[in-house]
């Protein structure tokens, strides 16, 4: 009786303990889509459906251009309601100035898809078709590039549009292959492990390829440009960056989103150029949202979020790593999209334009003239 027992209950053991492993090396293990993509220098990944389920963004009115409409009528597909996950693989081009332009993309998308009516309206804007290992890919012209675009699995598209079909080749190879069985690319292998867990979208590489300020010099793609001011970072650094939300910790307390930016310099001494860089423009745009609040209080809601979340900011560095970390409410984050929402813009009144009072231009011309000094003392300094 003892050994009828025992047996039983030591199989069952042994059966929750492979499924406690398969379940870790799940856990651990990079996400499906981004699994797919191919060699790249860079790879950006957005849950949709954890940021869905947050913020309930799906259910935001939202107007399209008729083009877009024409798509969704076609293929029943709306983008924010049926999209679960968006992977992208980002591709530095030899020549910036060539017909494909400075970065081209690969991308896996995966979410609620009807396949025969996405396959009828490709077909009718695709210039030709490939078959390939039982797929159809789907070629299509778009801006002066070739747009390849295949579905692989029920809920799973994968598209390129790469100079040639390698790329949307090797995503339909790693699709066949099965799911844990596809470690990924290399760039995947090397950085996921960097990614904070549980993140709801992240990017690893050179994720500032996009944003490069066009200033190219000895095959450099230049420094990282948004809204037209330069940042102390080259568009090639390599960097892991990741948004992670948590629960409210107390009653009555919203939830977190958590920023961390990191980099991961070739020596401590270049990773302390960064923090110093950084820790500059920061005491920069702290001292003009500190102005700017003295003189006059918050204009709207937005304004003292971007104020609280500028304050989050907080650097550090750790060898030859310069680590960034931001936090901003939900609440906060609501403020900012309400100011960008033509929808939502009669909540709160309009921003100031034109010149600051004080007669020393703009907070953006402020800055931008401080991160073009900053941008040229680093590029001398190389």
């Amino acid at each position: 009786m003892r050994k009828r027992t025992l047996i039983p209950l030591l199989i069952a053991v042994l059966l929750l303990g492979a499924l406690g492993v398969m379940l870790y090396l799940r856990a651990k293990a990079p996400p499906e889509a981004a699994r797919l993509l191919p060699e790249s220098d860079a790879i950006v990944y957005i849950n949709l459906k954890a940021i869905r389920t947050l913020t309930h963004f799906d259910q935001t009115p939202l107007e399209r251009s008729p083009d877009f409409q024409d798509f969704i009528d076609a293929t029943g597909i709306v983008p924010e309601r049926d999209l679960d996950t968006v992977a992208l693989a980002l591709h530095r081009m030899p020549d910036p100035t060539g017909p494909n332009g400075p970065v081209a993309y690969s991308e896996a998308f995966e979410g609620s898809f009807d396949g025969v009516r996405l396959a009828k309206y490709l077909a009718s804007l695709a210039s030709s078709t490939e078959d390939y290992a039982d797929r159809t890919i789907y070629t299509i012209p778009v801006d002066g590039r070739q747009l390849r675009i295949a579905q692989v699995a029920y809920d799973t598209i994968v598209a390129s549009n790469m100079p040639t079909p390698e790329q949307i080749h090797s995503m339909i190879d790693r699709s066949r292959a099965g799911a844990l069985s596809t470690p990924g690319s290399s760039l995947l292998a090397a950085r996921y492990r960097d990614v904070p867990l549980l993140s709801e979208a992240w990017g690893i590489g050179r994720i500032g390829l996009p944003f490069a300020d066009g200033h190219e010099k000895d095959g450099n793609p230049g420094f990282i440009s948004i809204l037209g001011l330069d940042l102390p970072l080259r568009a090639d650094t390599d960097l892991v960056a990741s948004l992670r939300y948590t629960a409210a910790t107390r009653i009555l307390h919203g939830g977190a989103i958590h920023l961390r930016v990191e980099e991961f310099a070739t020596d401590p001494a270049e990773a302390g150029k960064t923090v110093e860089a950084i820790a500059t423009l920061l005491g920069i745009l702290r001292s003009i949202s500190n102005e700017a609040a003295s003189s006059q209080p918050p204009q709207n809601s937005s304004e003292a979020a971007m104020r609280a979340i500028l304050n989050s900011i907080a650097l550090s560095q750790h060898g030859s790593h310069a680590i960034l970390k931001a936090t901003a409410s939900i609440g906060q984050l609501k403020a900012l999209a309400a100011a960008h929402n033509p929808a939502l813009s009669t909540l709160a009144p309009a921003e100031p334009t034109g010149p600051a009072a004080d007669g020393h231009g703009t907070a953006q011309e402020t800055v931008h003239g401080a991160l073009r000094g900053k941008a040229k003392d680093r590029r001398s300094a190389r």
